[in-house]
């Protein structure tokens, strides 16, 4: 049974040497012509066996009998497009190259994949780059073991320390490495390979380690299936005509043959009018009658509207296979009546936010491709009726659209959430709905009684008697009508009638304002002409709850509340203890 090759992914933090190591892996110059040096969209490099051979010089010493037809290498834009890098039942690579600046360490974007990599249980090597940066390092075999070997002392130590720095990092992510040379049991250990992208030292061996690993572990998951399969990474426009870049994972695909793409809903059926294949080791296409797994192919369809990227497709035969392929698509994004709102960039990106959110047991309502629109506002504006926790749209890797800017301008309470990182997402929603929780504790603790202090001013004294009208400075916490008010010498004094501010009566009144108060059955000059500050009346029990949720309290109020203890243990000592 014919097999295909193994497609392997190159990802890792944006700046640490990816495309520059597939250059050197490839012997091209695409990192040179690269927007500030930076991918700008997935590439694929088709790698053939006879290139593999010519390039990897160790395959004959180390007694590796390649079957493999060659290596798909897939190129991903730092980290929000790996997300796209999916198939129905998980990652769309069979192996993985995760690229680790040896001087830097692990960064946010290569937490992201490796975490990603975890979860779909993909396997992968880490490749130390950027070793020509480290203090005196010096090319010094052709054999890569023993180059670390005879680095010079202070070369050799700064090389161990940042390899022990890494090894730590990777063991908290729940890996053993170590360097590839020392592990006997691939199954149990990840491998490091020592390189340079820019030099060139180490890529043999890192070309060795992936042939051994794909003969040993690979082969029964390469053979050929009858059907096509592939994934859309990217709708493409050249010379007004739109082009559909995509990689076939699985089979034969024929010029003319009817696919399928799975939607959401109703699945996409249209004829291949165009088929064209990548060149190995290139990114030009060549046009095609037929081309076989796995390769980077682009084409066009007759029907391509509503087709996005990260959408599956495969050879149409009959509408019952169709069916559960759309069946499959909508599984992996299983909603809930009530959560919060998603968007993202592509289905890939999508299915891989939903999978990250089910771990983290957070709940989706409303799941989509694309900008932040008007509709998702309104979801989310719905969710404050009923579920403020949910009252939060996440954005990975997309921004809102006109319509919906003006509709959060007035709905300031709903959250919008954007990054292209989905664990800072995510990091960032925990933090939301802590901050939520609080909120919602907090008004429920405030029910209780209100804290507040009062500044008597006595030059504002506008109705001496029944009521008494005067003005207060509010030294702290909050001024609410029907408050029970205390004197600083403990005496019960009056409940607060209203609340006016030049003239207008207010419902509240904070630190800072100055505003008069309404206290029935009291004579100012009688019972306050002496007093300089009142307080709110709390009860042992109120104060004992206060206590108890001190950290929902500011600090201003938590000095009030001592001050109302005080005032109350002159009566009774053991008030509130």
């Amino acid at each position: 049974m014919p097999i295909r090759q193994p497609i392997i992914t190159v990802a890792g933090h944006v700046d640490h040497g990816k495309t520059t190591l597939l250059d050197s892996i490839r012997k091209s110059s695409v990192a040179e012509g690269e927007a500030g040096g930076i991918t700008q969209k997935i590439s694929f490099t088709s790698f053939p066996v006879d290139k593999l051979k010519g390039r990897c010089f160790l395959l004959d010493k180390s007694g590796i009998k390649l079957d493999i037809p060659g290596f798909l290498f897939i190129d991903t834009p730092g980290h929000a497009a790996f997300t796209n890098l999916r198939k129905r039942g998980g990652s769309l690579a069979d192996l993985a190259i995760v690229v680790i600046d040896i001087n830097e360490g692990i960064k946010p974007q290569t937490a992201e994949v490796i975490e990603i990599l975890k979860l779909n249980k993909t396997p992968f090597i880490v490749a130390l780059n950027k070793i020509d940066n480290i203090s005196g390092w010096r090319k010094q075999s052709e054999n890569l073991k023993e180059s670390i070997d005879l680095q010079s002392i202070n070369t050799k130590q700064a090389f161990q320390e940042k390899l022990f720095l890494l090894q730590g990092a990777l063991h908290s992510y729940g890996f053993n490495s170590e360097l590839y040379y020392d592990v006997k049991d691939f199954t149990t250990k990840l491998a490091l390979v020592p390189c340079s992208g820019k030099t060139g030292e180490g890529v043999p061996e890192l070309l060795m380690v992936l042939c051994g690993l794909s003969q040993k572990f690979l082969m029964g998951r390469l053979k050929l299936g009858e059907e096509a399969k592939g994934v859309i990474l990217e709708i493409k426009k050249e010379r007004a005509i739109n082009y559909i870049e995509a990689i076939l994972y699985d089979g034969i695909l024929k010029k003319d043959s009817e696919i399928a793409i799975a939607t959401f809903d109703k699945p996409i059926i249209s004829k291949i009018r165009i088929l064209e294949e990548v060149l190995p080791i290139s990114d030009k296409f060549k046009p095609t009658v037929s081309v076989s797994a796995a390769t980077g192919i682009r084409f066009q369809l007759t029907e391509q509207q509503n087709v996005l990227s990260g959408m599956p497709f495969q050879t149409f035969k009959n509408e019952n296979e169709i069916n559960s392929l759309s069946k499959e698509v909508s599984e992996n994004i299983k909603l809930d009546k009530q959560g919060i709102i998603i968007k993202a960039d592509s289905l890939g990106s999508l299915e891989a936010l939903m999978l990250i959110l089910g771990e983290e047991n957070i709940k989706v309502s409303r799941a989509g491709i694309g900008s932040i629109n008007k509709a998702d506002v309104i979801s989310a504006k719905a969710n404050l009726e009923t579920s403020p926790m949910d009252s939060i749209i996440l954005g990975f890797n997309v921004e809102e659209d006109e319509e919906a800017k003006e509709l959060l301008k007035q709905s300031a309470k709903i959250r919008v959430l954007k990054d292209n990182i989905i664990y800072k997402l995510i990091e960032n929603l925990e933090k939301f709905r802590e901050e939520k929780a609080k909120e919602s504790r907090r008004e429920t603790l405030m029910k209780l009684a209100a804290i507040c202090k009062l500044k008597i001013l006595p030059q504002y004294v506008f109705h001496n008697s029944n009521p008494a009208i005067f003005g207060v400075a509010v030294e702290g916490g909050s001024l609410k009508h029907n408050i029970e008010l205390i004197n600083e010498n403990g005496e019960e004094v009056s409940k607060i009638k209203a609340v006016q501010s030049e003239g207008k009566s207010v419902e509240e009144a904070k630190k800072g304002q100055e505003v008069a108060i309404s206290l029935p059955g009291v004579a100012f000059d009688r019972q306050l002409k002496d007093i300089n500050f009142l307080f709110s009346n709390i009860n042992e029990a109120q104060y004992r709850e206060f206590k108890a949720n001190k950290e929902l309290l500011s600090h201003e109020e938590i000095s009030i509340l001592q001050e109302i203890a005080q005032i109350k243990r002159k009566a009774k000592p053991t008030w509130g203890v």
